[in-house]
């Protein structure tokens, strides 16, 4: 697959602790892309971070979280990510989507 041009960059922003359907969310979330053919996916975990509800979750020793941020960076044709949209919908009940156009200068697989 080679993908070139306009596209579009998807970021979901959940915790380490949010699950779906008894799996952890970002795993279920990155099984849906590849599922529905989306070019690729990456997981991020953060350090620290805060949400919608104000609290804090950072590694630091004192504050110990188990429920570190995680971001999950989804980049596709525009009408691959708006395909999966609506099943992100009901997958992700508490975090953040967003969804900005990017200029894909390369993506190819090794042959």
């Amino acid at each position: 697959m080679r993908i070139e041009g306009e596209g579009k960059l998807l970021r979901i922003f959940i915790g380490e602790s949010d699950h779906h359907e008894g799996v952890p969310l970002h795993e279920a979330i990155v099984r849906l892309a590849r599922a529905r053919g989306i070019a690729g996916a990456t997981v991020l975990r953060g350090l620290e971070g805060f949400g919608a509800n104000s609290l804090i979750h950072t590694t630091k020793v004192l504050r110990l979280s188990q429920d570190l941020p995680l971001v999950i960076e989804i980049v596709d044709r525009e009408e691959r990510i708006t395909a999966i949209l609506p099943e992100l919908d009901a997958m992700v009940n508490e975090g953040l989507i967003t969804l900005e156009k990017v200029h894909i200068i390369k993506y190819r697989r090794r042959d």
